[in-house]
Formats: structure tokens, sequence, C-alpha cells
């Protein structure tokens, strides 16, 4: 099945999955290879164009964001765009475990291959016996 829009149910919650493996992968070439090459990303407050800006992005983000673990849910979608929840789980180099809850906006070029990303991030202090996100689990995100 190509995963390429119009999405509906399915193909949309199969392309959230896509993306939650690609990015629990933590390899940032694979995760470049979802986006169009000259995509544009807004993260946080950080602005990023074209695979080349995602590569060197996510190299930066998983070098200090350690023993990162990613949940995605699908929110909505329609025609060529999909909107996610998600959290993730991390520490820092001092061992200080963090999740971050965000939304994200998708919108994709007739290819299946994303071409906007627009990611809005908040980052909670948690204590690492507070982790809740399994590493070994693909379930749906846990309740906020």
């Amino acid at each position: 099945m190509k995963l390429v829009p119009p999405f509906d149910a399915e193909t949309a919650r199969l392309k959230v999955q896509a993306a939650q493996d690609a990015w629990n992968s933590r390899d940032p070439v694979r995760v470049a290879a979802a986006y169009t090459p000259d995509s544009v990303w807004r993260n946080r407050s950080e602005f990023v164009t074209g695979t080349d800006e995602i590569v060197a992005f996510l190299t930066r983000k998983w070098e200090r964001e350690h023993e990162y673990v990613l949940r995605k849910s699908l929110w909505a979608f329609g025609g060529n765009r999909i909107a996610v929840r998600f959290q993730y789980e991390w520490h820092d180099d001092e061992g200080q475990w963090w999740r971050s809850y965000g939304n994200e906006n998708w919108e994709f070029a007739e290819s299946g291959l994303m071409r906007r990303r627009e990611a809005s991030i908040n980052d909670v202090r948690i204590a690492e016996s507070d982790r809740r996100v399994d590493p070994n689990s693909t379930d749906e995100i846990p309740a906020v």
C-alpha cells in the first residue's frame, strides 16, 4: 500500500506509525528520507529547510537527548495533511529525565514525502521513576 495523499483513516494511521518508527531509530538520514529535498520545518523556535539541514538538526538533537523514545498519535487528517500529538522521553548529559509533549502539523507532496512540518513542543522535568513511554512497546501514547 502506498502512503500518499489523499489520506484516509488507515493510510494516515500508517503514515504516523512509519514516522514514529523512523524517529525512534534515531537515524537522521533515515528520518530525512521521508521529507522532500526542499522540506520546510518549524521545530519549536528553530527553522530548518532541506534534507541536509534536517540531518544536521537531528544529529544535534540526538547528541543531547539520550535514550530518546517517542510515541505519536493521529489527531486529524484531510487531503494531504495530517496532525499528530506526541510525547517523547529522554535524558540530558547530567542524567535529568524529560518528557516532551507536542503537536505537529504535516503537509505532504503528491509523492507522499513530507514537504512541511510544524512542531510545537514543551518539556517537563520528570524523575526516572516517572517514565511512562515504554521503549519496547509501540502502543498509543499514554494519557496526559
